[in-house]
């Protein structure tokens, strides 16, 4: 009898599902927007799926598979781009999404388990007037504990930062790979051991994350006759104190019309996404005049399950449109280090034009502004692309690759040996979604294949 069948006889009563295609199908992410990673990628499925309804079936799943040595893999909604949720060597994924209670709602803060809804967190804060203080463009389907293990930042990022900034995550819970599981909770900076690891070195059942006041905010499409001023009006306004903002998305020309507002801005026209307080309308719309930049389209935030909000054109949602109505279309994931963003992005669009779209979001990086760019790639071959990576790391503009699938390659571009060291003290056989961390699988790794490590602050 294999491993895994034998560990499954030994957590009989759980829900488990052998059946191939329903394992296959929740042994997938969004992968396949790459197209290197649908290559690569394409075969991955787990033996099995177990669906925990609580922590203490997340303890007894977690230690019948150390004992086994079965290889597992969390996930949550399965909302990532890039494999984080994929099961490299088989074994059984772990699903968290019943996990999914609001378990408190307090002054400034939510307690959740892992497998709750971003959605679900801001319908039970909302009756308070609170709201997350940022979260993806997968706000309707995401999990909280997924974002914290595969994101970084997000809607609301140009007013809060980054997960990684202080004070973004409160407390995480979290359950260990061995031959007795222990349940621990992480607090201040050693939150940072399982932000943003895939799920390589713990399984998070539970977070405690600070919430802000909740507006009725406005959704604005301005549109331009070109991209540079759209970003200069973009830098300009993000660096304004007070106006309270959450969205600042600016997206180059043909993208707008040929992938997200066909029928509503000019072939030749850029665009910017904007969600504004409602107090702040008048002064977003006298600085939108002083760039050039004209409202085609607005309308009220409406936190529902119907409406169809603007930031799901902003992010990563960005590339999902176009796919599909372009099937050769990828993205690149980019920082543009301030203070000479806006220089290198009008660097960049002249270098590559057409062939790289540009698509830009505007954060706060510390003390200051910056941006992340996720262009858009006409896609034709993998050497192209690798060329066009190399040029933009050489350029001063650090790629996190997102046709990699390890944290080191991709969202890190280092090894982390916080992190690292807290795999081999919580998950000695290496058995948390094996395959991802190469620090772990090749001790003698050399960084420096990534030309730049992340921007340090």
């Amino acid at each position: 009898m294999s491993a895994v069948a034998t560990f499954l006889e030994a957590i009989s009563g759980l829900d488990v599902e052998t059946q191939p295609q329903k394992v296959r199908r929740r042994s997938r992410d969004f992968y396949w927007y790459s197209p290197v990673l649908k290559r690569e990628l394409d075969h991955c499925q787990a033996d099995a799926v177990v669906s925990a309804s609580d922590e203490a079936e997340v303890v007894r799943v977690l230690r019948e598979a150390f004992r086994h040595d079965v290889p597992v893999t969390v996930r949550g909604a399965g909302t990532g781009n890039y494999g984080q949720a994929m099961p490299l060597k088989g074994g059984i994924v772990l699903d968290l999404s019943r996990l999914n209670q609001v378990i408190g709602i307090e002054q400034g803060s939510a307690r959740v388990q892992a497998g709750a809804r971003m959605m679900d967190i801001d319908l039970a804060a909302h009756p308070s007037g609170q709201e997350l203080r940022f979260h993806p463009s997968t706000h309707r389907t995401a999990t909280i504990g997924g974002y914290v293990a595969g994101g970084s930042s997000g809607i609301g990022s140009i007013t809060h930062g980054l997960l990684r900034d202080r004070g973004n995550i409160i407390a995480a819970r979290i359950v260990t790979m061995e031959a007795e599981p222990r349940i621990l909770t992480l607090h201040g900076d050693d939150i940072q051991k399982v932000n943003h690891a895939y799920g390589t070195n713990a399984v998070i059942t539970e977070l405690t994350v600070p919430l802000a006041p909740a507006y009725p905010w406005v959704e604005l499409v301005a549109e331009f006759d070109d991209f540079m001023p759209a970003v200069r009006f973009a830098d300009a306004f993000s660096g304004e104190p007070g106006i309270l903002k959450k969205l600042v998305t600016p997206i180059a020309a043909p993208v707008p019309a040929q992938y997200l507002f066909r029928d509503q801005v000019g072939p030749d026209k850029s665009v910017m996404l904007l969600m504004v307080a409602p107090f702040a309308m008048d002064a977003t719309r006298d600085m939108l005049a002083e760039h050039g930049g004209r409202i085609v389209k607005q309308q009220a935030y409406a936190l529902d399950e119907r409406s169809v909000p603007l930031f799901e054109y902003s992010w990563n949602h960005t590339t999902l449109h176009a796919l599909k109505y372009q099937r050769d279309i990828t993205y690149l994931q980019v920082l543009f280090p301030p203070p000479n963003h806006v220089a290198l992005v009008e660097q960049m669009c002249a270098r590559y034009g057409d062939e790289v779209p540009m698509h830009l979001e505007f954060v706060r990086f510390g003390n200051q502004i910056a941006c992340f760019g996720l262009p858009l790639v006409r896609f034709t071959t993998e050497e192209r692309l690798n060329e066009i990576i190399a040029d933009y790391n050489a350029s001063g503009c650090p790629i996190f690759n997102p046709h990699a699938y390890t944290l080191e390659e991709g969202g890190m571009k280092r090894v982390d040996p916080v992190q690292l060291a807290f795999k081999r003290e919580t998950d000695p056989k290496g058995l948390l979604n094996p395959g991802k961390m190469i620090g772990w699988d090749n001790p003698a790794y050399d960084e420096s294949v990534n030309d730049r490590a992340l921007y340090e602050r």
